[in-house]
């Protein structure tokens, strides 16, 4: 906790934490009511996560909420928990909140086993086509509340999913009755009884549950665009454009000020100054936050179960997002993060953000900025910003539900439209076909199909694309020949002929993985007869995997059979543990066939073997 309460720099804090505090509020808000779980979740993933992570965390003035991936994952995981509970937020926040303490603990463990030093491995075009899928995702999604429509208040369209609604509703009446052992496949009397008592107002529920669903996400909103056109709030829409305008035009004028939140203060004191007729946003609970016992006293594996791999990916996600900000932090302030700390630090804040409601967070670049930018050079900026939302809630919590909604929505649009990886699109002219195919398949899949699947199958392609390249270099760099048809190294030039033809050098310039075994397995059959001798030089080979074990112990084994001798040269202490594990060394190589040079080899090879025809 080194600075974290060093006075000599609490004023540059102070000026930070507020700063980047104020403009933490109106995206905490927006990513709130854009995640479905309402603005006070949004506030509660600000405050909480923001203050532990900051407490607990590995990068000064890292100042951490709700971002744009994480609400955008977080989406998968409330749509798909509340559809199980046949669209009742209530019953379904337990497990929602329960997926999301499990991604803060798994964050914890993260750091604690020490992942944060490989994040960085994590291939580019994977994070530009996620990052690009993100905004498109965004963007899309708010073009409905921007216009004002509303699919499940559209009786319209809810009314065409009616019957599916009561065959949704009969199907959970059979399946009770399996459940309690009364269903009786002669006599339908029990279930006919309680069909009679489905009630027109538990179909049109389930309707709109159904309407919701099939409007969600980019293919949802897209097919239910013709009709939100045929049925625009104008006013809804001045709105939205408005905040849109201003967010984009008072950058012009200043950056000290956050455009995003003289945008929210401009439209919605406009909004309620003329009593106009719009739409505010859900209402924001006065008074402190209270935890959410209900995930441990109503916790059942089977609600959680399906978002496990969910769960997984925000936390992943959680740790890249915070770990790239780490770095933009250190590159400002010249100073080093602890990466596994920071893993720490945001898993104890997502842990405790959702058992206080909130939505998971991780490091907010654009807050982070801010903060530097501001003044702020220790931990306790980032924890004096959450203070500052949670005093803002407890003061005006009233006055904040008066926000409209559309303004939220055009504030998201702005948010849609940065967090898209221009860079990285630019670039696509540039970049190897192998990395374009990766960007664009995360990219389609994350926007259309599965943000959680989609970089499962990214990094599954990249990781596949990377093996191939690193095999085909270290077969390129590993040929097959002959000391008389291979280039002779340096101190293989002057050894005498006689010497050569007796020989055979196998040189092995790079790692023997699974993707350059295929060329090594050749080995034997490319010795020449007259060659009595095999020297296998491992000088440069860093690294063995299990295939590459197996696949030279085949090859030493048939060498062994046509009783030709086996040496080893300059074997290092990753390939030599497993060469000796696997008892490679010494039931096929003895220890005095081993040597730490080449000279010393051939000095070996001059008075053991007989060198005559």
């Amino acid at each position: 906790m080194k600075n974290l309460f060093n006075f000599k720099y609490f004023k540059n804090d102070l000026f930070g934490g507020i700063t980047a505090g104020i403009v933490a509020l109106p995206l905490a808000l927006a990513f709130g009511v854009s995640s479905g779980l309402g603005p006070s979740a949004g506030l509660y993933g600000a405050i909480f996560v923001g203050f532990f992570a900051a407490l607990f965390g590995g990068t000064n003035t890292q100042i951490s909420g709700p971002t744009a991936p994480m609400t955008a994952v977080s989406m998968l995981v409330i749509t798909g928990i509340i559809a199980t509970f046949e669209g009742d937020v209530s019953k379904a926040l337990p497990a929602i909140l329960t997926v999301f303490l499990l991604a803060g603990i798994m964050q914890i463990a993260f750091g604690f086993i020490g992942l944060g030093k490989y994040i960085k491995y994590i291939p580019y075009p994977v994070v530009s086509g996620f990052m690009t899928a993100i905004g498109i995702i965004i963007l899309v999604t708010q073009i409905l509340p921007s216009i004002g429509y509303y699919p499940k208040e559209d009786l319209e369209y809810v009314n065409q999913f009616k019957p599916q609604a009561k065959q949704i509703i009969l199907n959970n009446i059979l399946k009770k009755e399996v459940g309690e052992d009364i269903l009786d496949l002669e006599d339908f009397k029990e279930t006919i009884n309680k069909a009679k008592h489905i009630t027109q107002e538990k179909i049109l529920k389930e309707s709109k549950t159904l309407a919701g669903k099939e409007a969600s996400g980019v293919i949802g909103a897209i097919k239910v665009l013709p009709r939100a056109l045929q049925n625009i709030n104008w006013l809804e829409l001045l709105l939205a454009m408005g905040t849109i305008f201003i967010i984009y035009g008072f950058k012009k004028i200043t950056t000290k000020i956050p455009s995003t939140l003289i945008a929210l203060l401009v439209m919605s004191a406009i909004a309620v100054v003329f009593k106009l007729n719009y739409r505010p946003i859900e209402e924001i609970p006065s008074g402190l936050p209270i935890p959410n016992l209900s995930i441990f006293t109503d916790f059942s594996f089977g609600n959680i179960s399906p978002f496990i791999f969910t769960a997984v990916t925000l936390a992943l996600l959680g740790a890249i997002d915070s770990l790239l900000t780490s770095v933009v932090a250190d590159n400002m302030t010249k100073t080093k993060h602890k990466p596994n700390k920071e893993l720490i630090g945001q898993g104890i804040g997502n842990s405790i953000g959702a058992i206080f409601g909130g939505i998971p967070g991780a490091g907010a670049t654009i807050r982070t900025v801010v903060n530097i930018n501001a003044g702020g050079k220790t931990k306790l900026s980032g924890m004096i910003a959450s203070v500052l939302l949670l005093l803002i809630l407890l003061a005006f919590g009233p006055v904040a539900s008066k926000i409209p909604a559309a303004v939220l929505a055009g504030i998201l649009i702005t948010v849609g439209i940065g967090v898209m990886d221009y860079k990285g699109l630019k670039s696509i002219p540039y970049l190897p076909r192998t990395e374009v195919a990766i960007m664009l398949i995360v990219l389609v899949l994350s926007s259309v199909w599965n943000l959680v699947y989609a970089v499962g199958v990214g990094l599954i392609i990249a990781s596949l694309m990377f093996m191939k390249k690193i095999g085909d270099i270290t077969t390129k760099h590993s040929d097959v020949k002959s000391l008389i048809e291979e280039e002779a190294w340096e101190d293989e030039a002057n050894l005498p002929d006689e010497l050569k033809r007796k020989i055979f050098i196998k040189h092995i310039k790079g790692p023997l993985f699974f993707g350059s075994t295929s060329d090594f397995q050749q080995l034997v059959k490319q010795i020449p007869k007259q060659a009595s001798v095999v020297i296998i030089r491992m000088g440069r080979m860093q690294y063995i995997d299990q295939s590459g074990l197996y696949a030279l112990e085949d090859a030493l084994i048939e060498l062994a059979q046509q009783n030709k001798k086996i040496l080893l040269v300059n074997i290092l202490k990753q390939p030599r543990y497993l060469l000796e594990k696997i008892k490679i060394i010494p039931d096929l190589v003895n220890e005095d066939q081993i040597f730490n040079s080449f000279d010393d080899c051939i000095d070996w090879i001059s008075e053991k073997i007989e060198m005559s025809s």
